[in-house]
Formats: C-alpha cells, sequence, structure tokens
C-alpha cells in the first residue's frame, strides 16, 4: 500500500534523519531511500515550496529539462557573443 506524506511529516521526517541518521529514520517511518533523497534534494532545491507544487512528475522533469537547455542556450549565446566582440577587435 502506498502512504502519502504531508509537509509537516516530510519536514519532520528529514529533521528526524539529521538526529537519528538515515537508516534508523527511514527503517521506522517504511520509507524507501530514493523517496527520501527525493524529498531531500527537492527541499536543498526549494525549501519547503518544493513540498507544494502540485505538479506531476512528468511535469518537474520537464522543467528540469528546459532549465538545463536554457543554461546550455545561454552559454551558446555568450560563446557567440565572444566570438563577435573577438572578430571586431
Amino acid at each position: 500500500m502506498r502512504r502519502t506524506f504531508s509537509k509537516e511529516q516530510k519536514l519532520q521526517i528529514l529533521k528526524e534523519v539529521a538526529e537519528n541518521g538515515v537508516n534508523i529514520t527511514l527503517e521506522k517511518h517504511g520509507i524507501y531511500p530514493a523517496t527520501y533523497y527525493s524529498w531531500k534534494n527537492k527541499f536543498e532545491q526549494m525549501g519547503e515550496a518544493g513540498f507544494r507544487h502540485g505538479m506531476t512528475k512528468e511535469q518537474l522533469k520537464e522543467i528540469r529539462r528546459l532549465e538545463k537547455e536554457n543554461g546550455l542556450l545561454k552559454k551558446l549565446l555568450a560563446e557567440k557573443d565572444l566570438e563577435g566582440h573577438l572578430k571586431d577587435e
């Protein structure tokens, strides 16, 4: 049976892991490590807001993909801009 955890429960579990360790806490709550690390990453990246996004996994994956693509395009644009400045000199 799949359990769902509230934002408050997730935050409490993250705090508990810091105090008692990963293995003990996850075993106590019946949580898989992948689930815990997903929560941890969301919290580190977005804080508490990471737990109330209201988006599906697919939407979050698409956002991450677009963010990577955006970063790549910015890098390419900066390189082209630099090439243009070097040609002008």
